[in-house]
């Protein structure tokens, strides 16, 4: 799960919490890392593999929305300077 939360920067508790009501709705199994017990693997059931796909085009179109308001012009710079400032 450690590296679930990093790209979603949030601390691992935080994110436990939020991937409750997902496998409670049956979108998402956590399960034991085999290769370490005290670890989770999170994997999308075949509901949330569904959602994600019918989710997707929405997702894209309004990031295409957001983009299309930054001022600069250049998204990828500003994804990258927000990345530079969270270090």
């Amino acid at each position: 799960m450690g590296p679930v939360a990093q790209l979603l920067a949030m601390d691992r508790t935080t994110l436990t919490a939020a991937l409750k009501p997902l496998q409670k709705k049956g979108l998402v199994s956590i399960e034991p890392d085999p290769r370490d017990k005290r670890g989770k693997r999170l994997r999308l059931t075949e509901a949330g593999m569904q959602l994600l796909v019918s989710a997707f085009p929405i997702w894209e179109s309004v990031h295409a929305d957001v983009e299309r308001g930054i001022v600069s012009g250049n998204p990828s710079r500003l994804r990258q300077d927000l990345l530079d400032i969270s270090r």
